[in-house]
């Protein structure tokens, strides 16, 4: 019995002894992380953080949008006559002039009926001629009273109905000599003829439906680009209350991306700006005229569309890496107070400059927003600010272009 307590005794003072050193290991850890954590302020050494400041400068502001391209003329060849078709004298696919003759219909009964007019108007000319000789012997005669008035009267109405009758014949020959002109079909525009419907030997109709060919001038090209409204509405808001300038309906200038990536060496400018949106799309339509010298776009070519819309004389660019966000998702900065202590700020920001957010609101000229080491520093914090990387500040002497890519 008495080995048994003594046994339990010493069991006890083991668990009391490992116990003991224990806490004093944690105790030791607990210190030493704190010591860790509050070095560098035990120290007086602030954390070093990269900032850009910021400086306001002039940007003007593009929208890119797709759209397509339709030709500034296009006239569908119809027959104004009926009858047969002689010849055809274009090749299909080249290029032709207003004027240049397109198609020959059979023009001999034009013919005739043109000689038919014009021997009516002979005949009448003749029966004029006699009624005017008449009603001036009537004339005559009447006035030293040898015939009665009304037969003067009979005849001066026999002189109206003879003149009456000349410009009716006038007007069929004028007819005639139309319709056996129209035997000739023409170009009525320069360009571009496309592929014939009809053959020599074919029968076409006044009016048909149906298009003999069509002409489409392609030089200069008109580009039709759709843009939503709620974009529109929000540029013409900006413009409204002086935010933005306005580049002017005869300014606005257009850069085009072709469909396999290319870059489009003209450029064109804006002709006008639908006042009408689309209920299907919502959108509205924008029309830009670009030069085509080299025929190289054709109607109907998808493009990309580059547009200069407004101007931002006072824009703030930040560093994409400038920027973060809440955990609400709302767009933040963190700003360096002249004190030195960290400042977290709300901002909005709009488009998106090559790899710069113009920022609308939330920060001013001057500020110092953090781009690097903002992992390490919270609000509040003193920090020591140096200048950040080259490559991260916003160019000061360019006038940047901003393409429309909004962070929300």
């Amino acid at each position: 019995m008495r080995h048994f307590q003594v046994f339990e005794s010493a069991r006890s003072f083991r668990i009391g002894l490992v116990a003991t050193f224990g806490l004093v290991i944690s105790s030791a850890f607990i210190a030493g992380c704190s010591e860790s954590q509050s070095a560098p302020n035990m120290g007086g050494k602030a954390p070093e953080v990269g900032v850009v400041t910021l400086a306001a400068q002039p940007l003007t502001l593009t929208t890119e949008l797709s759209g397509r391209t339709s030709a500034y003329m296009v006239a569908q060849i119809r027959p104004q006559v009926g009858g047969i078709v002689q010849k055809r004298s274009f090749i299909e696919g080249a290029m032709v002039k207003a004027g240049d003759l397109l198609y020959q219909i059979d023009p001999a009964s034009y013919q005739a009926a043109y000689a038919s007019a014009k021997a009516s108007v002979a005949r009448a000319e003749a029966t004029l001629n006699a009624a005017r000789l008449k009603a001036q012997r009537q004339a005559e005669l009447l006035a030293i009273e040898a015939i009665s008035k009304q037969d003067h009267e009979d005849a001066q109405a026999s002189l109206q109905q003879a003149e009456a009758d000349l410009a009716a014949a006038r007007a069929a020959l004028e007819t005639a000599r139309i319709n056996l002109e129209h035997t000739r079909i023409t170009s009525p525009i320069n360009g571009r003829i496309e592929t014939s419907s009809v053959t020599p030997g074919a029968l076409v109709t006044a009016n048909q439906d149906t298009a003999l060919t069509t002409v489409q001038q392609l030089d200069p090209i008109y580009v039709d680009i759709p843009q939503s409204s709620a974009e529109v509405l929000q540029l013409r808001q900006a413009l409204a209350s002086g935010k933005l300038k306005g580049a002017g309906d005869n300014e606005v200038r257009i850069q085009l991306q072709l469909e396999d990536g290319s870059t489009y060496t003209h450029e064109g400018k804006l002709q006008f700006s639908g006042v009408t949106v689309n209920t299907t799309t919502g959108a509205v339509t924008l029309r830009a005229l670009v030069p085509n010298p080299e025929r190289l776009l054709m109607p109907g070519m998808y493009v990309r569309a580059r547009l200069e819309q407004a101007t931002d004389p006072q824009a703030l660019l930040v560093p994409q890496q400038g920027i973060g966000r809440d955990n609400a998702g709302r767009a933040t900065a963190l700003v360096v107070l002249p004190e030195g202590k960290v400042e977290q700020r709300s901002v909005t920001v709009a488009e998106a400059v090559d790899h710069r957010w113009r920022v609308t609101s939330g920060l001013a000229a001057g500020d110092k927003v953090i781009v690097e080491g903002s992992a390490k520093v919270r609000p509040g914090q003193t920090v020591n600010a140096v200048a950040a990387d080259a490559k991260a500040a916003p160019a000061t002497g360019e006038k940047p272009a901003a393409k429309n890519a909004t962070a929300g």
